[in-house]
């Protein structure tokens, strides 16, 4: 079967409204897309609706968000809603940053929730899944990943499940500039996988793409994106700068 490969951003809290612009307009003046990816960027909240101005006009360049309450409205100060995503063109959601659980302790459970009302808006999720060092260290790698995808993915039909993307990010590699050799990296992905089988079925499994991020450049995306279950990256510091966000595209 052959999956949707995407390539996702992350600008996490980097960039003001300035430099998201600039960004934007740096990517679009080389944009190439020579694999025909489907290219996500999500930026800062505060610069949503200027991207997706400056975007709007390109087929493959997709709007998403970095975070979102699982609540359509209400006295939630701080918060943005799923509708407000919508409303701003948002495509897709990232749910489940490790920095989300690690910082925030945002649970499984409540992750659970979010993959659910994003769905609902007819948002794409994608839910991250990964290992601390010290859990890598201590031979946890597959429980805790299975437990992320067992609770957070819990009472989700195959239909759901189909829409749905999944995001590897060894914590260990996020930032710090080490990187899962692609065979380990592949190894995670193809248990991810397996775990998503028995969730639903075989079929549902091999439709879903994951995705693969931890310090992703362009000097590694070809071998990672070379292995049969890596089908994208999710990118961090590698997409604040047009050039290696651009190097990466066109892998």
């Amino acid at each position: 079967m052959v999956r949707k490969v995407i390539i996702a951003g992350n600008w996490k809290m980097f960039t003001d409204l300035d430099e998201a612009t600039q960004l934007v307009k740096g990517l679009k003046a080389s944009y190439a897309n020579k694999n025909d990816v489907e290219v996500v960027i999500c930026p800062p909240f505060i610069s949503l609706a200027t991207v997706r101005e400056l975007i709007k006009t390109s087929s493959n360049l997709l709007l998403g968000a970095q975070n979102m309450y699982p609540e359509e409205k209400g006295a939630f100060t701080g918060e943005t809603s799923p509708m407000m995503l919508k409303s701003v063109g948002c495509r897709y959601v990232i749910v489940g940053h490790s920095e989300r659980r690690e910082y925030f302790k945002e649970s499984n459970a409540f992750l659970n929730k979010k993959v659910k009302v994003a769905l609902d808006y007819q948002l794409i999720p994608i839910y991250c899944v990964g290992e601390t060092l010290t859990e890598r260290e201590s031979d946890k790698t597959f429980a805790v990943i299975k437990t992320q995808l067992v609770e957070g993915l819990a009472g989700f039909s195959a239909e759901q499940l189909k829409k749905i993307v999944i995001a590897y990010e060894p914590v260990w590699a996020i930032g710090t500039g080490k990187t899962a050799s692609p065979e380990q990296a592949e190894a995670v992905h193809a248990f991810i996988r397996k775990e998503l089988s028995d969730l639903s079925d075989a079929k549902t499994a091999d439709s879903l793409s994951i995705l693969y991020g931890g310090s992703v450049k362009p000097e590694n995306v070809t071998e990672l994106m070379g292995k049969e279950n890596i089908d994208g990256a999710l990118v961090g510091g590698a997409s604040l700068k047009a050039d290696s966000f651009l190097g990466i595209i066109n892998y």
